[in-house]
């Protein structure tokens, strides 16, 4: 279960990483709402799945799905370059999570 809380977690990161692009600088109410609150659920699933979890796989985890996921979402959404080394290293960030999870 604690790998599940981690990924939901992982998630939840992507989703206020995106969000903060929307509030405009927390200009817009729905989105820093929103944004806020995936801040929270992200923390808190953190929280639950770092009861089993070493601290150190767990957050390099939570950070590396955030950061591919908030990269892959900004090439699709924001029109950010998608070149070769980009992509290959986000590549080698997953790599770094299943190993993470192979070891942990």
């Amino acid at each position: 279960m604690a790998w599940t809380y981690l990924f939901i977690a992982g998630l939840f990161e992507i989703g206020w990483a995106i969000g903060l692009k929307y509030t405009e600088g927390y200009t817009k109410l729905v989105p820093t709402i929103l944004t806020v609150g995936a801040m929270i659920v992200s923390v808190i699933t953190l929280g639950l799945a770092l009861r089993e979890i070493p601290i150190g796989t767990g957050y390099a985890v939570w950070t590396g799905i955030g950061t591919v996921g908030t990269a892959i979402l900004g090439i699709i959404l924001f029109a950010e370059p998608a070149t070769a080394i980009r992509l290959g290293c986000i590549g080698l960030i997953l790599t770094g999570i299943v190993g993470l999870k192979i070891a942990g």
